[in-house]
């Protein structure tokens, strides 16, 4: 569990379902996703996956819960992932609309990327998303992160933002 100001990241859970249906089918949420919004058995395919990853790795993408209300506003983390060959960490999030600019992102990013730091030093952490999703874009700058290059992300071109280490 790792907390911040004010949110906590938090293993997720199967009585999360609702939640990460209600976020990742909605298509407010999803303008980016070359995959486009979830149904039911996306979205309980996926959450399964992650508290899967959480199992074998002892870490993973987490329900993001506002401290003051308790309300899951999104999911997020670090997952592992392969790019080019290299082992790395893979940096996601997606939040309820909701809770769009309150600067949640980036402290869950920021928090996330110094977790890390601290427990797998040798792995990059990349943020890969579209060319067009300028929020995401401005996240990875904000956190401090460069861009790498660029690849193929669901079949779009992407680009790849990684830590500075």
């Amino acid at each position: 569990m790792i907390t911040t100001a004010r949110l906590l990241l938090r293993r997720p859970a199967a009585e999360d379902l609702p939640a990460m249906l209600e976020i990742h089918s909605d298509p407010e949420t999803n303008r980016f996703n070359p995959l486009g919004p979830a149904d039911e058995e996306r979205a309980t395919r996926d959450l399964k996956a992650w508290m899967a990853h959480w199992v074998e790795h002892g870490f993973g993408y987490c329900a993001i819960v506002e401290r003051e209300s308790g309300l899951v506003v999104g999911f997020g983390g670090l997952r592992t992932h392969v790019f080019d060959g290299t082992a790395a960490l893979n940096l996601y999030y997606r939040f309820r609309p909701s809770a769009w600019g309150k600067g949640y992102a980036p402290e869950m990013a920021r928090a996330a990327v110094d977790w890390a730091r601290e427990s797998r030093p040798d792995e990059p952490v990349l943020i890969m998303t579209k060319h067009d999703n300028v929020p995401a874009i401005r996240v990875a700058e904000k956190i401090g992160f460069v861009l790498l290059g660029e690849t193929e992300l669901e079949g779009a071109p992407a680009v790849v933002f990684r830590d500075v280490v």
